[in-house]
């Protein structure tokens, strides 16, 4: 299921990187700083 743009919005840092997939490989990479990256496996 994709991610919905407020979903994102809502994504907060945590002590460690989390991925929050969004389907088909793709996935959203937030880190501690607060920074986001979409990574695709």
């Amino acid at each position: 299921m994709p991610l919905s743009d407020a979903e994102i919005r809502r994504s907060m840092p945590r002590d460690k990187k989390y991925k929050l997939a969004d389907g088909g490989g793709m996935y959203l990479e937030v880190r501690p700083n607060d920074s986001r990256y979409w990574r695709l496996k």
